[in-house]
């Protein structure tokens, strides 16, 4: 009986000793993100600037033109992107490295209406960003709905481009969570020149109450029929409706995310990381 007992003991030993070596071993193991990509094109503050898209963003890690501005951190899990003052899209003087929603892989249509809806979510932090002359950290934008021009309404504006005004900007700005929505600037604008990017400017900003400073913190953006809610960690919200999300109605839209460096200063950069990234339609 003794023997049996030596035996188990023995045994359960081994079996202590070979679980806690597996559990080390894999505490030791780099972490990997489990964000999909695959609806997602990413604007990088090179080239012309540079856009790449699927399915090359699933190979992001190892992408020669990518793995400088959007990588894994394997510390945390998380994805890092990197942006400094450099190449800008026609219709900003800012750099960026940001992700566009793309509902067909590849694809910039389709996109979608407040009337269809959306929801995207995040977690993510500032990991490091530059400050000014002053001694203030720069801004930078973490989230966006953009709108775009169908092609009917190109032409019928008599625009070069489909590119409409962002309805949504959610930025980091000195440890805290700003949001901003697009107005009319009149209230009697017409059915054609509503759909002009002057027919709308920013409503002072909503500033969330908690600081996030650089910790890690989760965003969600929901979308409905005239109605847009922000939520900061699943406590504080923030609603629009009314009048003006109603007019906005008549846009097409895409969620965006990343980091939209909202300065250029020379030496200026900063470093957004993203640890999970959701969309649902």
């Amino acid at each position: 009986m003794k023997l049996r007992y030596l035996t188990l003991w023995i045994v359960a030993l081994l079996l202590s000793f070979y679980s806690n070596g597996q559990n080390g071993s894999r505490k030791n193991q780099p972490k990997v993100s489990s964000i999909d990509f695959k609806h997602w094109k990413v604007t990088l503050p090179i080239g012309a600037p540079t856009d790449v898209g699927y399915p090359e963003i699933m190979n992001y890690g190892n992408d020669e033109s990518l793995k400088k501005y959007m990588y894994n951190d394997s510390s945390d899990g998380s994805v890092v992107f990197y942006a400094f003052p450099g190449a800008t899209t026609s219709n900003s003087s800012h750099s960026r490295c940001e992700l566009r929603e793309q509902m067909e892989p590849g694809q910039n249509t389709p996109n979608w209406t407040f009337a269809q809806g959306g929801r995207m979510k995040g977690t993510l932090a500032m990991g490091a960003i530059s400050k000014d002359s002053k001694g203030n950290y720069h801004k930078t934008i973490i989230m966006q709905i953009h709108g775009r021009l169908t092609e009917a309404q190109r032409i019928l504006i008599g625009q070069k481009d489909n590119n409409a005004p962002p309805v949504l900007k959610i930025s980091w700005e000195d440890g805290k969570v700003f949001v901003r929505t697009k107005v009319l600037k009149d209230t009697n604008t017409s059915d054609k020149a509503i759909l002009t990017v002057d027919a709308w400017r920013d409503e002072a900003p909503y500033v969330f109450k908690q600081a996030v400073g650089f910790d890690k913190f989760t965003l969600e953006v929901k979308v409905s029929d005239g109605r847009l809610e922000v939520i900061l960690n699943n406590n504080e919200s923030v609603v629009f409706s009314g009048f003006h999300k109603q007019k906005w109605g008549v846009f097409e839209n895409y969620f965006k995310a990343g980091n939209y460096l909202q300065t250029t200063d020379a030496e200026a950069f900063a470093k957004v990381k993203y640890y999970a990234l959701e969309v649902l339609h």
